[in-house]
């Protein structure tokens, strides 16, 4: 007999006070079937569920993961490729290796799902979440989530609070790295034509200082405009 067979029913209250849910009830709020939910199971894009002598139970850490899943399947990824993902989130890797970058200027900011939630004023949907990891700012360490950068944090955060939807900042930040990928190319490029490349490091916060005083001198330009 099937896990699935054992465990249809109503959620509950587990004991850590959160919903819990049987398999039955879980796949439909996921808008999926038993078969499916068992499959992902097998396939490790799920962690174990709580047993209680025969029953599973499955909670609300469960049901984000397949809303996750969902959003990711949407956007074309595969579940061998969201496998991967799960794996090397469940690993717990450094923060420089989760999000895909190198070491920088910017500081890491963990965060639990409540305090990701607050911060965007209930805009964190599975989609919003995808969008954010595919731009690589948020990455899955264990039960926390690390954003990239404090700074962009915060400025995406105050965006939404002043009601700008969460999906429009995510793609504005999508729009701005191709134009900081452009100008981090002319830098290096200007510093490869003039200068040995070991100045690079030292010498980017002048590249910072050019780029902070053309966008307050461009944002004047554009708020003159009638």
């Amino acid at each position: 007999m099937t896990d699935e067979a054992e465990t249809v029913g109503h959620d509950t209250v587990g004991h850590d006070g959160g919903r819990e849910y049987r398999a039955e009830e879980l796949a439909r709020l996921a808008g999926i079937t038993t078969r499916t939910l068992r499959f992902y199971r097998e396939r490790r894009l799920l962690a174990p569920p709580r047993r209680e002598g025969r029953i599973a139970w499955y909670d609300d850490r469960h049901l984000a993961r397949l809303r996750t899943i969902a959003a990711l399947l949407e956007r074309g990824h595969t579940l061998s490729g969201i496998a991967e993902l799960a794996e090397a989130f469940e690993h717990g890797r450094g923060v420089g290796e989760l999000l895909g970058v190198a070491p920088t200027e910017e500081t890491p900011v963990r965060l639990s799902p409540e305090e990701l939630a607050e911060r965007f004023a209930g805009e964190v949907s599975p989609e919003n979440l995808v969008a954010a990891m595919e731009l690589g700012y948020v990455a899955v360490d264990g039960e926390e989530f690390v954003h990239i950068s404090r700074n962009l944090l915060d400025v995406s955060s105050a965006l939404v609070r002043e009601g700008i939807p969460l999906a429009a900042v995510l793609e504005a930040g999508r729009r701005v790295r191709e134009h900081a990928d452009a100008i981090a190319d002319l830098f290096a490029d200007l510093i490869g034509a003039h200068a040995p490349e070991e100045d690079a490091q030292r010498l980017r916060p002048l590249a910072r200082s050019v780029v902070q005083a053309e966008l307050s001198l461009a944002l004047d330009r554009r708020l003159r405009k009638p």
